[in-house]
């Protein structure tokens, strides 16, 4: 089924402004024009991303439909996936976001502009936990791209967390898959652009 719709999540501390995010619109704006693209600035609560998301794509059509998804937007995309029954790339996704960002608790900046601030709170460790999907079967095809390089996520979690993805794990690279244009044909066979 070819894709007309397609979402991309970014990450903890990430935008729509990251590398990875303007690559994919590069591509979708210029090669697939006719094809819906949404790239959102995600709130800090997981609960009010989610909410705005879902209330954007309620009328995109599942079956024509994908979620791109980086870290926790990886996290973020398979819950978008599980509830929109659609297909799924998951970049470096965080497994156990509510174990990780823990430690995260308090005053940040975006890494794309430090002049934006945000405070992650204590409740959204919990709000990050009621997303879990941990134990249900994927509702559609997945890929997975995980680096073994990566120094901020465990790509083992990663691996077995999706074993029904088509897995590419990369020897070496990093968190952000500074590779990320090596990639980009395996993504975009896979997401069949419109």
């Amino acid at each position: 089924m070819p894709t007309t719709h397609l979402l991309y999540l970014h990450g903890f501390r990430s935008s729509p402004q990251s590398s990875k995010a303007r690559t994919m619109a590069h591509y979708v704006q210029g090669q697939h024009p006719s094809v819906t693209w949404y790239c959102p600035q995600l709130p800090p609560s997981p609960k009010a991303a989610m909410e705005m998301v879902m209330e954007h794509v309620k009328d995109w059509p599942s079956a024509h439909m994908a979620v791109v998804g980086s870290s926790l937007g990886g996290y973020y995309a398979t819950w978008v996936a599980h509830h929109k029954r659609c297909k799924a790339v998951l970049l470096n996704p965080a497994v156990y976001p509510d174990h990780s960002l823990e430690h995260h608790i308090g005053q940040h900046t975006s890494w794309h502009n430090p002049e934006e601030a945000f405070f992650f709170k204590p409740e959204y460790i919990q709000e990050l936990r009621d997303l879990a999907l941990h134990d249900l079967a994927a509702p559609a095809a997945q890929l997975g791209i995980f680096a073994k390089g990566d120094e901020v996520l465990d790509w083992r979690q990663m691996v077995a967390r999706y074993p029904e993805a088509d897995q590419l794990v990369l020897e070496g690279g990093d968190h952000a898959i500074s590779d990320f244009d090596s990639h980009i044909s395996r993504i975009l066979d896979f997401l069949n652009l419109a």
